[in-house]
């Protein structure tokens, strides 16, 4: 039994920035994303914008490792899913 993020799908995106990150966060390997040092930077990718839409120039669609392209991350510290800043698509 884990740990309810939010409410809804929807209540994800709802709002300013959408819900604020409740709990831990397991990778698919059980590792707590929010502690463990494998997960250095933190970040949720998610190519959105703060409500929620595609940020079609920011979601690192078509990147490839010899490029720049940026893309719009949230740091999980944050407390807000889509509260999201540019960073390199080629960031771990």
């Amino acid at each position: 039994q884990g740990q309810l993020l939010a409410k809804s799908w929807s209540s994800l995106f709802e709002g300013q920035s959408g819900a604020a990150l409740r709990g831990p966060i397991y990778s698919f390997n059980g590792r707590n994303v929010l502690t463990d040092p494998l997960w250095p930077r933190r970040l949720a990718w998610h190519g959105s914008t703060p409500r929620g839409g595609h940020a079609r120039r920011w979601d690192c669609q078509g990147w490839r490792s010899s490029g720049v392209a940026e893309g719009m991350a949230t740091a999980l510290g944050e407390g807000r899913l889509l509260a999201g800043h540019r960073h390199n698509c080629s960031t771990p």
